[in-house]
């Protein structure tokens, strides 16, 4: 635990001002789209390669699968190496996985490439722990929401920018905007990062042996994984069927249409940076709590409206609201735990959470083909529902 437990380094409050609090938002949001991107063009997408709606949806899956695996072994570098030039390097691999997904020649290409791009894509979970590291003890709830709010933002934006290019473009367009999006973040970030000196001196193998300690050691952090996998699987499950739901009966929508549903759970983007002081104030636990309530709320919503436009949208702003404070909340909390090993912690917590959310994905699409809107609804509600019973549980104790 020698490793584990190094000090951190005192930062000055002056180095995190809000023109790097905004670019560090937009930074996560431009990045973290790149693996959304696919999922309002899945049809597209098996059109183009002639495969079913089962197997496009494997592109979303292992996008997600290289997002965890991205998170798992290079996120904890942000400890040992200089996480602005991790987070540089990232954003070049990002690039040219983009360009081979804009020119793939078959699905299996296709898919190489996905797994790429989730794996050069998990810049913003560097940039998160770098923003607590930078933030007063005073605001790094506040702060950590408000980058986090840029991250959430993009997950969903992501969708509505990809739905309206492929409609009108195609859907190889959408990658190669999006490569050259991450060229202009390249060039920002190399600019205007500061430099984030490492906390951990020990071999990459040691750092690595270092994050089974933290689960040992940390309750709180065994508590979050598995909230945040449930919850991000459950996340999962409805974007992921939501395409199939829109574009067949009685919608009858295509991409853009699709895509502008990101747009409207965007609204609830705004909770995390409210979100974010409810934890620097009150502790994040009850806002835990409330976030996966609304949450298993909006399923139940959603699962009655499966012909219903109103009731859609409705389900999917609470959904979004219920999802972003439960997130930040649970990440404020896990940043509290030690701060010289927040790259560390936040590893585990977020590979737990994406590892849900390939599974939410690739159960979503299995649901769907044999119970359609109402099996994926109750799926969702499911893993929702038993994030809510661990919570519960957990408080008595």
């Amino acid at each position: 635990m020698k490793n584990v437990m190094q000090p951190s380094i005192k930062r000055k409050d002056g180095l995190m001002n809000s023109t790097l609090v905004l670019l560090m938002a937009v930074t996560c949001g431009m990045v973290v789209a790149n693996i959304y991107y696919n999922q309002p063009l899945l049809l597209m997408i098996a059109e183009t390669f002639r495969v079913s709606e089962g197997k496009v949806s494997v592109i979303a899956t292992i996008t997600q699968v290289g997002y965890t695996l991205g998170l798992f072994f290079v996120v904890p570098l942000g400890d040992k190496t200089e996480r602005r030039k991790l987070i540089l390097w990232k954003l070049a691999g990002a690039v040219i996985s983009m360009l081979m997904a804009a020119v793939a020649v078959n699905y299996y290409m296709m898919v190489a490439a996905s797994l790429l791009i989730g794996f050069f894509s998990a810049v913003p979970q560097l940039l998160l722990p770098m923003a607590a590291t930078l933030a007063p003890d005073e605001a790094r709830g506040k702060i950590v929401g408000k980058v986090m709010s840029g991250l959430l933002i993009g997950i969903l934006l992501s969708r509505t920018l990809s739905g309206l290019i492929g409609a009108h473009l195609g859907w190889r367009a959408v990658f190669l905007i999006g490569a050259a999006i991450m060229i202009i973040l390249l060039m920002v970030l190399y600019r205007k990062l500061p430099p984030d000196p490492p906390v951990f001196s020990g071999s990459y193998g040691s750092l690595m042996r270092s994050l089974f300690s933290l689960i040992k050691n940390f309750p709180p952090l065994r508590q979050a994984a598995i909230t945040s996998f449930l919850m991000f699987g459950a996340f999962s499950i409805f974007w992921t069927t939501l395409v199939f739901l829109l574009e067949g009966a009685p919608f009858f929508y295509k991409s853009d249409a699709v895509g502008m549903f990101g747009l409207i759970g965007a609204c609830g983007a705004l909770a995390a940076p409210m979100a974010g002081k409810s934890a620097d104030r009150k502790g994040p636990q009850f806002a835990i709590r409330l976030g996966i309530i609304a949450t298993l709320v909006s399923f139940v919503i959603m699962g009655a409206s499966a012909t219903s436009l109103a009731g859609l949208i409705a389900g999917v702003i609470l959904l979004d609201i219920g999802m972003q404070v439960t997130h930040i909340s649970n990440q404020s909390k896990v940043f509290a735990l030690l701060p010289a090993a927040r790259s560390r912690l936040n590893t585990v917590y977020m590979s737990s959470a994406f590892s849900g959310g390939a599974i939410g994905s690739l159960l979503g699409a299995q649901v769907w083909s044999h119970w359609h809107w109402t099996g994926v609804c109750f799926l969702g509600g499911t893993f929702v529902m038993i994030a809510l019973l661990l919570n519960l549980q957990q408080q008595k104790k």
